[in-house]
């Protein structure tokens, strides 16, 4: 376990050196230590699990330096190993270097080769500091890491002005949420006079109020915070854009690992929202409108990445129902297993992408089945878990269990009975959209000519990420579950006489997910034509424009604050403040220039001059007088 620093340390040496190295180094060096150090990360990964594990303790903490010492605030560089960080850790080194490999194949001969994967391998560095650190103001420097990095992978192609702007949506809207999170951050300090994770968590039930109001600013702060990271309503906006990076960024960062830090962050702190069950009905009903808008959404993309963006932000909503409905456990294994079919997904796009020519709109490839049945049978597994298709896929397993949580629940609380039937809705069109997308990219018309793609570097990362997304995925459940045991993190409570109908609610879920495919085939195979009709009216084709903008919430943040921020940046512009305060030197300077005007050297201009003062100063005595009487 001593070990455990060098899981951080390989990927910042890469860092460091693919970044001092830039366009010196070739290519395949690059991709040496790119890929390398995330793949030392992940060997003593594991090697720091098996000791943990072997030990027996329920955490390690490795201290490593006092990072700053202030009024007796002294936050250590601590590393604290426990189930959940371990769970964590696992999941960014082992899916992050999948995804590290495949980039060396995809990312061949692009312009920068290297500068990517040091952008990469300091995410990687930055994740690990995230989930590692065991005081939260260790944990905002991992976190302001990851969004740094997001910034600059999105905007990696930084030549075209689009990418630039993306880079500085998903920025700024972030930062929105990490200011949150640093109020949050203020509130527990002044709380519990410390930020370390463990006192917080074990003294929050004795320390705070229950449902006082200083209680939920806290919780509300905290779930903000997170919100803005893992794109939830109302700080979702950034997530779809963010596609203009590369593909394998949209993999590692956007679908398996930075956004599921919200969902990391949330079960961490779990005490601090249980003091406050208001904030934890409002965290699921924020995941649940956003799970049903993002659902709505996907169904009319046309571009492949985009309809993968938007399906990562409904399964997150999935997760934040979990942690709602205090189902912890549920969503963390759903994040596991999301981000195995996820980033099976989203790089099974890219290779698709790279065979069409860079094409990325739907409709202008087809007919891949045919040409390619490896990466038809990497779809047709990950979308599968994606749509939760039943006992064949991991998805069914993760999913379904937030789903019975939310209605054990809503037996308690009307609320979660209908939070319930939401998150049936979003199951039942995520069968459609993944059918659509699926159906058109692989037996559509064929629009694009097909180019080869081959490599051990493309096939070995979706081959072991097919296998991971599939049934034989649930054996990963009870050792997970051991973990988040033993790390304490709730488990999930089901009332015997609630047991049958949470499975029955269970497979109600399912049965209404099959129906969605069954939908999904006649909409797009026996009645296509009917459905393009139907949206070239004027009704279909305003429901498509609602649908496919996200219901304009990008219009409505522009209208609401783009707008009167740049009105206000072009009236500062013009230095108001300076103009205002300019008036007295004005003043000062007219005064000045009369009074110099007045010295003429004629006699009987200064005689009429003191004759008019003394006329004044005699009328004002005269005042004067008058006044006081």
């Amino acid at each position: 376990m001593s070990y455990l620093f060098l899981t951080i340390l390989f990927p910042l040496i890469g860092f460091i050196l693919l970044a001092a190295g830039r366009n010196k180094l070739p290519e395949n060096m690059s991709a040496i230590i790119g890929a390398g150090s995330v793949g030392l990360s992940a060997l003593f990964a594991l090697i720091a699990g098996i000791a943990f594990t072997n030990s027996g303790e329920a955490f390690y903490v490795q201290h490593l330096w006092t990072w700053f010492n202030v009024g007796g605030f002294a936050p250590g560089i601590n590393l604290h190993l426990d189930g959940l960080s371990l769970l964590m850790m696992g999941m960014i080194t082992g899916v992050g270097f999948l995804i590290h490999v495949f980039a060396t194949w995809y990312m061949r001969g692009e312009e920068d080769f290297a500068r990517f994967f040091s952008y990469f391998n300091l995410f990687v560095a930055s994740m690990l500091i995230l989930v590692l650190g065991d005081n939260l103001a260790l944990l905002f420097l991992g976190w302001e890491g990851v969004g740094l990095c997001s910034y600059l992978l999105i905007g990696f192609y930084y030549k075209n002005p689009s990418n630039g702007f993306a880079a500085i949506k998903a920025f700024t809207v972030t930062r929105v949420g990490d200011v949150f999170l640093l109020i949050a951050l203020f509130l527990l300090y002044q709380q519990f006079g410390t930020l370390h994770i463990g006192t917080i968590v074990e003294n929050a039930p004795h320390v705070m109020t229950l449902s006082s109001s200083l209680t939920i600013w806290t919780a509300l702060m905290l779930f903000l915070g997170a919100a803005g990271k893992s794109a939830q309503i109302p700080l979702q906006t950034w997530l779809a854009d963010a596609m203009a990076g590369p593909t394998p960024v949209s993999a590692l960062i956007h679908a398996a690992t930075m956004v599921t830090a919200g969902v990391y962050l949330c079960c961490r702190m779990f005490s601090v929202f249980e003091m406050a069950p208001e904030v934890l009905q409002f965290i699921s009903i924020t995941g649940a409108v956003t799970l049903l808008v993002a659902g709505f959404a996907a169904l009319v993309q046309t571009d492949i990445k985009r309809i993968l963006a938007y399906s990562t932000m409904s399964q997150l909503g999935y997760m934040f129902m979990a942690v709602g409905a205090e189902a912890y456990q549920a969503g963390l294994f759903h994040m596991l297993a999301h981000a195995f079919f996820k980033a099976l997904l989203f790089l099974s796009s890219g290779a698709v992408i790279l065979a069409y020519h860079h094409e990325q709109n739907i409709f202008k490839m087809g007919g891949l089945f045919k040409h390619n049945k490896f990466l038809f049978a990497c779809f047709a597994i990950g979308g599968g878990a994606l749509a939760a298709i039943p006992f064949l896929t991991i998805g069914f397993f993760s999913k379904d269990a937030i789903l019975g949580a939310v209605w054990v629940q809503g037996q308690s609380v009307a609320m979660y009975g209908w939070l319930y039937w939401v998150g049936v809705a979003g199951a039942f069109l995520t069968s459609i959209y993944t059918f659509r997308l699926i159906w058109v990219v692989f037996f559509g018309k064929e629009n694009t000519p097909y180019h080869a793609i081959k490599g051990a570097t493309y096939w070995l990362p979706l081959g072991i990420l097919a296998v991971l997304s599939t049934g034989l995925a649930y054996f990963l459940k009870a050792p997970v579950m051991n973990a988040l045991n033993a790390a304490k993190v709730p488990a999930f409570n089901v009332p015997e006489v609630l047991e049958h109908g949470m499975h029955s609610a269970e497979y109600t879920a399912v049965g209404i997910a099959l129906v969605g495919l069954v939908v999904g085939v006649v909409l797009f195979v026996f009645a296509y034509n009917a459905v393009k009709n139907f949206a070239a009216t004027s009704f279909g084709a305003g429901l498509v424009s609602i649908c496919r903008n996200a219901f304009g919430f990008d219009s409505l943040y522009n209208i609401v604050f783009v707008q009167p921020y740049l009105l206000i940046a072009k009236i500062l512009g013009r230095d108001p403040i300076d103009g205002l305060w300019l008036v007295l030197p004005a003043i000062v300077k007219g005064g000045n220039k009369f009074t110099s005007s007045r010295q003429t050297g004629l006699l009987r201009e200064y005689a009429s001059s003191m004759s008019l003062g003394v006329v004044v100063l005699l009328m004002i005595l005269i005042v004067i007088q008058v006044v006081g009487k």
